[in-house]
């Protein structure tokens, strides 16, 4: 018989150290979320940069390694924050767009 062999750790590993973070609060400014944010991400490692997107209820956080980053997304995924849930998620690359099927001239 020939059968593939599984890897034993089935955990997925992330590839980078910057994180989505979603369902954030409309209640708190952008700038006290931003250390809010920078204070509860720092409870797992060096917190790199913190962007919020101004007048959207996400942002992005980096942390100093990728192990860091995976620490803060496992711990810190579904937790409240400011009275909401929030999404703690790899930040990927973006997908290449396909194109439409008609050129403009």
């Amino acid at each position: 018989m020939n059968q593939k062999s599984e890897p034993q750790d089935k955990e997925f590993r992330m590839q980078g150290k910057k994180l989505f973070v979603g369902n954030l609060s409309h209640s708190v400014t952008a700038a006290e979320e931003t250390e809010q944010l920078k204070e509860l991400f720092s409870n797992y490692g060096h917190v790199v940069d913190v962007n919020i997107i101004k007048g959207k209820r996400f942002g992005f956080v980096e942390m100093s390694s990728r192990l860091e980053a995976e620490e803060a997304k496992k711990e810190l995924n579904d937790q409240l924050f400011n009275g909401c849930s929030l999404t703690v998620n790899e930040l990927r690359p973006p997908r290449r767009r396909q194109g439409r099927g008609y050129r403009r001239h």
